[in-house]
């Protein structure tokens, strides 16, 4: 899987852009603000139709202009790939794969793969349970694009059910009782689907993981990742029966997968309190290294790697180790400084003042913003 050529129009800082990829690695280059990782953004916004950034949609519309368009070439199993999207400020996307215009928009997902780093990530160990659940969900959906319906499904009725129990004001009358029967039968189901799936995920990562730490940290320790659940074992169905009254008492749902961590560790100390900023620096980066292992051998290529910025938060040691692990595949960085002495990119792209240059020999110049 890989992207070989992206255009964009109206996208973020550029009024037009082309940019030319190489299949192994390619460096982008410029100084903070340039855009660097505006295209970076281009490029995960058409697998995920989001950004990684947190932005949303309408932020990604250039000021002034009423939509962007992103557009790419690529390959994806031997067979060629183009996807395009147009960006309506305040309105919705709509997008297209090999011309042909997808229904839903969650069709999109797998038809495009890509793992991202960024210096942010560091909140997946040091954040709160939120990160890593989202971390997990994703790279469930990753895996398998039918996981999205489960996360969907989940959070439409976690939501409903919340409703109710606010609505009632802690007071349980037959109708609401009856109402609040369904929504958890509803909540068991779907919530015990998406428990069951994130602590096989965990499992399946924990030997990648401290593969993936001793890689990048060029040094051997004990990693551990545990999903903590307290209903998932005895079963979520039961638990929401034994907690209906403070949940009603309390106006929410008090247990079940939305309050879900995931406990990571460096020997016997838990890693978002107790070692280094560095050693945290290395467990995201593994988190994510280990995320895309399983991915590749799941669905049998490896997506693309996006590594934004993050040469400016380590050191050379890490960096060199990083640069060391950097899997099999496509891999985009960017940076505004120097690159790593261990970087060896095919093509270099240079962003300054809005133009994009390539120092490649032999390749034509990319395109202006």
């Amino acid at each position: 899987m890989r992207v070989d050529r992206l255009w964009l129009t109206d996208f973020r800082s550029y009024a037009s852009a082309e940019l030319q990829l190489a299949p192994g690695l390619t460096a982008v280059v410029g100084a903070n603000g340039e855009g660097k990782t505006n295209l970076v953004e281009a490029i995960v916004f058409l697998a995920t139709l989001g950004s990684f950034r947190g932005a949303p949609n309408d932020a990604l519309v250039r000021l002034g202009a009423h939509q962007a368009v992103v557009r790419a070439e690529g390959e994806r199993d031997g067979r060629a790939l183009l996807i395009e999207a147009e960006l309506a400020a305040g309105g919705r996307s709509r997008v297209l794969v090999n011309r042909q215009r997808l229904a839903r928009t969650r069709d999109l997902l797998g038809a495009l793969r890509v793992t991202v780093f960024a210096p942010d990530d560091l909140e997946l160990v040091k954040g709160g349970p939120a990160e890593r659940r989202r971390y997990l969900d994703d790279l469930l959906v990753a895996v398998d694009p039918r996981h999205d319906r489960t996360r969907s499904d989940l959070d439409r009725v976690l939501r409903q059910r919340n409703a109710l129990l606010k609505q009632v004001g802690g007071r349980l009358d037959p109708d609401a009782a009856a109402t609040l029967d369904v929504w958890d039968t509803r909540l068991a189901t779907a919530g015990a689907a998406l428990g069951r799936a994130r602590r096989e995920l965990v499992a399946n990562l924990a030997p990648l993981l401290g593969s993936a730490y001793d890689a990048v940290a060029s040094e051997a320790a004990e990693v551990h990742i545990v999903h903590a659940s307290e209903w998932l074992d005895q079963g979520y169905a039961e638990v929401l029966a034994e907690g209906r009254a403070a949940d009603v008492r309390r106006g929410l749902t008090l247990i079940g997968p939305h309050r879900d961590d995931v406990e990571l560790s460096i020997g016997p100390m838990p890693a978002r309190t107790h070692v280094s900023q560095g050693e945290q620096r290395s467990l995201a980066f593994a988190l994510r290294m280990a995320g895309h292992t399983l991915v590749t051998a799941e669905v049998g290529s490896p997506p693309v790697l996006v590594l934004d910025d993050v040469f400016s938060e380590l050191d050379s040691g890490r960096s060199d180790s990083l640069l060391e692990a950097l899997p099999i595949g496509q891999t985009i960085l960017t940076t505004a400084g120097r690159l790593p002495p261990g970087a060896r990119p095919q093509l270099t792209v240079r962003v300054a003042g809005g133009d994009l240059t390539t120092d490649s020999p032999g390749v034509p110049p990319v395109g202006t913003a």
